[in-house]
């Protein structure tokens, strides 16, 4: 399992350092004017790129608490750590700004926790964002209650689960119910999902109890002269229980982890890097579609050799794609064009495969035509008319293809044999049963596909 874990770090690694590779360019001198005023659009992908990279290169896995105010959520990372570090106390929502503080619990990984306010706190689009970007950054989720979920909790929890990021969902507590209500309070937490079905139950060991604070209770001390006097004390947290599960999942899969979720954030970055690189030049990618619908139309149409006709416009379609790629700045290899040329060709609802046989059957009349000779002028005008109709339909597919191609380019580096989507697709193929990782690939698979 340790092997698995670095072969799909290793890969990680060699996905994002390929792709900042490959974008790496526009920032070097001497670029034209273009692609230095998109150099200065992508900033933010590769700085996201290169700050992942480092983050896989130094083994460090983030796990974010979040939660509604007074649940406890620094109360909990406290706890973990094993001291009081993070401010806590009866103020409706302490903490104002995410804070992360490093956590040792093995030496196989470097973990950092990340304490954050209190989702009903964060008002406008700033603190959103904030919580968002939180978010992303996380390998790990805990979601702290403290108690029967209210509402607003259960929508920010659905939320949460949506971002298909692994989480445990940490009930604090437990030291202010008794068993059975603690106990009707975990079965209600274990259904939730159960009245949504695009929502999949939680399993039991997504769910941790704890008493990260406990309240201090009152002790009866007896001296030794025989008096009585009665103090309080406070308990000690009660949080072996989320620090062995954590600890599991760091061991069980906590590379893997690392790793799908640096792959994730270099895909999102590259498909961005490649839509602002579209955008920016979709006035070149239209002139250079018709360039290569005109030159296409006219090479099929006056060419009389049936086979050669249809090989020469596969070929020109191969070449717009690449062209385009080169345009775009993006990868491409001439066994990834041939990839998306095909994907597109079985993609169209048979469209283009029927006009790929149209125009072959057009080909086989204009062979005749032109094998007839030109003295018939019978021969002249159907090899004429048949020519023109076969350009056309030359044309026209050329000009699908070339909108198409745009559309799968978007993807940017994503794809191929280093492509961030290859290797996530290939982690998820490799994870074992009863993990978390198992329980998030089909939603992650779904985004691969």
């Amino acid at each position: 399992m340790r092997n698995l874990q670095e072969t799909h770090l290793n890969r990680a690694r060699a996905s994002l350092s390929l792709a900042l590779s490959w974008y790496g360019n526009l920032r070097k001198p001497g670029q034209s004017p273009s692609n230095t005023q998109l150099a200065g659009l992508v900033k933010p992908e590769l700085e996201i790129l290169t700050t992942t990279l480092n983050k896989l290169d130094y083994n460090l896995i983030r796990i974010a608490a979040f939660g509604l105010v007074s649940r406890g959520k620094s109360a909990v990372l406290n706890a973990l750590l094993g001291q009081k570090i993070l401010q806590t106390g009866p103020l409706h929502g302490v903490t104002q700004y995410p804070r992360s503080i490093r956590w040792n619990p093995s030496s196989k990984v470097q973990v950092e926790l990340i304490d954050t306010p209190g989702l009903d706190e964060i008002e406008g689009e700033a603190r959103g964002q904030m919580a968002r970007d939180v978010v992303q950054q996380a390998d790990l989720i805990l979601f702290v209650v403290s108690g029967d979920i209210t509402r607003t909790e259960y929508e920010a929890l659905c939320k949460l689960r949506q971002t298909q990021k692994p989480l445990i969902l940490v009930f604090n507590k437990i030291d202010l119910y008794p068993d059975t209500d603690k106990e009707a309070i975990y079965k209600n937490l274990l259904s939730l999902g159960a009245a949504n079905p695009q929502a999949k139950p939680l399993q039991p060991d997504e769910i941790v109890m704890v008493a990260a604070e406990p309240a201090p209770i009152e002790v009866r001390v007896e001296w030794p002269n025989g008096d009585v006097t009665y103090e309080w004390e406070t308990p000690p947290p009660q949080i072996d229980q989320l620090q062995q599960t954590i600890l599991k999942i760091l061991n069980r899969e906590g590379r893997s982890l690392l790793a799908l979720n640096a792959l994730i954030q270099a895909r999102d970055a590259e498909e961005a890097i490649a839509q602002k690189t579209i955008d920016l030049r979709s006035s070149e990618a239209e002139k250079l579609i018709w360039q290569f619908t005109k030159y296409k139309a006219l090479a099929v149409g006056l060419n009389p050799i049936v086979f050669l006709d249809v090989l020469g416009g596969t070929v020109a379609d191969l070449a717009l794609i690449r062209s385009l790629s080169r345009l775009y700045g993006l990868p491409m290899t001439g066994y990834e064009a041939g990839k998306i040329l095909k994907t597109i060709l079985f993609s169209s609802g048979g469209l283009l495969l029927g006009q790929l046989g149209s125009s072959l059957l057009l080909g086989l009349g204009k062979s005749t035509a032109a094998i007839g000779g030109t003295e018939n002028p019978t021969n002249i005008t159907g090899y004429a008319g048949t020519a023109m109709a076969q350009a056309g339909i030359a044309g026209y597919g050329a000009y699908t293809v070339g909108k198409a191609a745009q559309i799968y380019l978007e993807k940017g580096c994503t794809w191929g044999q280093l492509g961030a989507n290859t290797v996530i697709a290939e982690i998820l193929s490799e994870v074992e049963p009863n993990t978390i990782l198992y329980r998030l690939r089909q939603e992650l698979g779904r985004h691969t596909g």
